[in-house]
Parts: C-alpha cells; sequence; structure tokens
C-alpha cells in the first residue's frame, strides 16, 4: 500500500470512529422521573354547577364556581364559589368564598378566603353581612360556624367577634369569644 493510500485510510478510519463517537453520545437520552400522576385520576370542571339535595330529594342548595376540580382523596375543590339555598328551602342567605372545599359525604362545605354571608332577609329585617377568611359550612343543617376573627353588619350596626356560629334557617347569630360593636342611632 503507497503512502498515499495509508493516510487515506488512517482518515477515514478517524472519521469513522468520530462519527461512532458522536452518534453514541447523541443518541443516549436521559430519563426523567416526576414524581406524581402523569395523569390526574379525577374530573375537573369549569363553569361549574353543583346542585345538592336534601334527605326528601329536593333541591336544597346550588354551588356556582369558576372552577372545580376532584382531589386525591374523593374532596372536590372549587375556586370562586357562590352557595345559594333554593326557593323551597326558604333560607334568604347567600355564601361566596375564593375556595371551597366539599368533603367526599359532602356533609360540610369548607370555605376560605374572604369568605361574605349576605341576607337581604336578615336580622331586624335588615340586609346583614358577615365576613370572615374561614368558615365550616353544614347545607343540610342550615348551619355555619367559624373560631376565625368575624365581621357582622346589620344595617348601620357593626359587630366583631372571635368565633360565630349562624343557624340560617333559624336567622340566628351566637357570638364566641371577643365581641365588640359598633351602633349608629
Amino acid at each position: 500500500m503507497s503512502a498515499r493510500g495509508m493516510v487515506s485510510f488512517a482518515v477515514l478510519l478517524l472519521t469513522a470512529i468520530g462519527s461512532w463517537y458522536m452518534a453514541r453520545h447523541l443518541s443516549e437520552t436521559e430519563v426523567v422521573k416526576t414524581s406524581g400522576k402523569a395523569v390526574p385520576s379525577g374530573y375537573y370542571l369549569r363553569s361549574a354547577r353543583i346542585l345538592g339535595t336534601g334527605i326528601d330529594g329536593q333541591l336544597l342548595y346550588e354551588i356556582e364556581a369558576d372552577y372545580a376540580e376532584q382531589q386525591d382523596s374523593d374532596d372536590i375543590a372549587f375556586q370562586n364559589v357562590q352557595i345559594r339555598y333554593s326557593d323551597i328551602a326558604d333560607v334568604p342567605w347567600v355564601l361566596n368564598a375564593d375556595i371551597a372545599t366539599v368533603s367526599q359525604n359532602r356533609e360540610r362545605v369548607i370555605l376560605k378566603g374572604h369568605v361574605r354571608a349576605v341576607s337581604s332577609e336578615g336580622f331586624d329585617g335588615k340586609t346583614t353581612e358577615i365576613r370572615t377568611q374561614y368558615l365550616e359550612f353544614e347545607p343540610e343543617a342550615y348551619r355555619a360556624e367559624t373560631d376565625n376573627r368575624v365581621q357582622i353588619r346589620i344595617g348601620p350596626r357593626s359587630l366583631t367577634a372571635t368565633g360565630m356560629l349562624a343557624l340560617l334557617q333559624e336567622n340566628r347569630l351566637v357570638l364566641k369569644s371577643n365581641v365588640s360593636g359598633k351602633f349608629v342611632p
């Protein structure tokens, strides 16, 4: 073999080894493991409207929300939620919150973030508004309760307290502690 043939063979051999080396490193893929499930096991809804029935099967309340999603625990989480009793229930309260969670057994709704309960037929026949950051609501028992700070407005009157129990069907409030108020004639 001539010198020129040897150089051509060496260049060809180096090219083959170089391309093999490059192909081997470029074809290796990195396996990335993700934590959690790739596909959620529950469902989600946009512009959700959920109807709740009483023991007799009649419509008792409805929950409207911008978004609803089933959690791993089978609870349902809502965003920007409004809860209203049906006309049949004759309970004039409307509840709003940033977030709500309905338990799996649907006995309790946990409301969080800018919780507001309003009744136009509230106490003394005046519009009544309750504000808090956390409220546990039991629709079938017509009751709402919190141990957090609450602000209550009844017409021009204003009260604050720590903790409250509202019996919505009876139109009755029980303030737990640290009650202070402002009454304007």
